[in-house]
């Protein structure tokens, strides 16, 4: 904030004065829309008999733009048929170029007009990305769940849709706690089996850990490094004894981190009953392959009682 303050004076300084108490407007505009206006000396306090930025006020009025002006950049996606979905660029409020025009408009005579200058954002993948890591398949897992307990399919369904798409860049890490979220009722979790301290139970949200240890013996069978993964106190019957990955908002959390040059690619998705994690990347690839025993496809019997 010194730092800014500094910079403004010295521009101030070398433009010609303007004097305290000049109550011109600077009308904000942005694609042709007002979106405010100022009073010059609203945004000022005067040093050396000169006006200066005010840079809280300066600040306040920039955060309040970028509020209005900013769109989030669009990563491209594979849609259910497989079909690249373009990516889109975000955009931004430009702050140095803004905060130029606005000591312009403050030294101008009468009331000044400032069309908001845009920075691009750019998204962490771009259809040419997506589309050179879409193919080459190098692991993959099947589990199998009873469509007919609809509580639980439904959790699936939902944590299934948030992993779905993910991209995981070389040296980065994955959390499923953090790329799926918080599961509460707010979001259309529902109430469903769960195993708490080795008992059956029911709590919002149950279901899940079908999906992070579906997820966990995808990336298991290609090779990446697995950082932090707990097992549930009790057996869990959709995957083979010691193959699980429990997790909780509060507790346990699935970890893994990609250890190749290359992104993968996590498709997950379910099919009937089946819940099928795949994971993709560029041809180029070279992948250290593990052994991951296939998990049974009879219906785990506390599954098959609702």
């Amino acid at each position: 904030m010194q730092l800014l303050s500094k910079l403004t004076l010295i521009s101030l300084l070398a433009l010609p004065g303007l004097k305290a108490g000049h109550a011109d407007q600077i009308e904000i505009f942005f694609q042709d829309s007002h979106l405010s206006s100022y009073s010059k000396t609203d945004l000022t306090y005067n040093v050396i008999d000169e006006p200066l930025l005010n840079p809280a006020i300066t600040e306040n009025l920039m955060e309040d733009i970028q509020k209005k002006v900013s769109v989030p950049p669009q990563d491209a996606y594979l849609d259910e048929h497989n079909h690249i979905v373009e990516h889109e660029n975000g955009y931004t409020l430009h702050r140095r170029k803004f905060q130029k025009q606005l000591i312009e408009a403050l030294f101008s005579k009468g009331t000044a007009s400032i069309d908001v200058p845009l920075q691009v954002i750019y998204p962490r993948v771009d259809s040419e990305l997506l589309s050179s890591i879409r193919d080459k398949k190098i692991g993959q897992y099947v589990t199998y769940f009873n469509q007919r307990n609809v509580e639980r399919s439904h959790n699936i369904s939902l944590a299934v849709k948030e992993v779905d798409n993910t991209v995981v860049f070389p040296g980065e890490t994955f959390s499923f706690n953090k790329v799926v979220g918080k599961r509460t009722r707010e979001k259309g979790y529902k109430k469903a089996p769960v195993i708490v301290r080795g008992e059956l139970s029911e709590d919002i949200g149950g279901g899940i850990c079908q999906v992070s240890s579906t997820l966990f013996n995808a990336v298991d069978l290609a090779g990446v490094e697995i950082m932090e993964r707990y097992h549930h106190s009790k057996r869990v019957p959709y995957v083979p004894k010691g193959r699980d990955a429990t997790v909780s908002w509060y507790g346990p959390d699935f970890i893994f981190r990609n250890i190749y040059n290359q992104p993968l690619l996590i498709r997950a998705k379910i099919y009937g009953g089946q819940l099928i994690v795949s994971i993709y990347s560029s041809e180029s690839i070279l992948v250290k392959k593990r052994d991951v025993p296939p998990a049974s496809n009879d219906l785990p019997q506390e599954i098959r009682q609702r």
